[in-house]
């Protein structure tokens, strides 16, 4: 397997001037966008709060009651 570097060479690259510059008038190469993120990795300090969670939970059972209590209705 052979592996090849995306990004382009400036020697065989058209449209550079020597030492890499790009003359006015062009538009210069597209970067190498291989990276997987934008920036440096912050690792996540917290998760949900007991709150919001809680609150979410609640909020499914209530939901999930109704139906149950929607479809004894319906069967009687």
């Amino acid at each position: 397997m052979s592996t090849s570097n995306p990004d382009p060479d400036p020697r065989t690259t058209p449209g550079l001037e020597p030492g890499g510059s790009v003359p006015p008038g062009e538009t210069p190469p597209g970067e190498a966008s291989t990276a997987s993120g934008a920036g440096p990795y912050r690792p996540l300090k917290r998760g949900w709060g007991k709150g919001p969670l809680a609150l979410v939970i609640a909020l499914a059972l209530l939901v999930a009651l109704f139906f149950l209590a929607y479809g004894i209705v319906l069967a009687l």
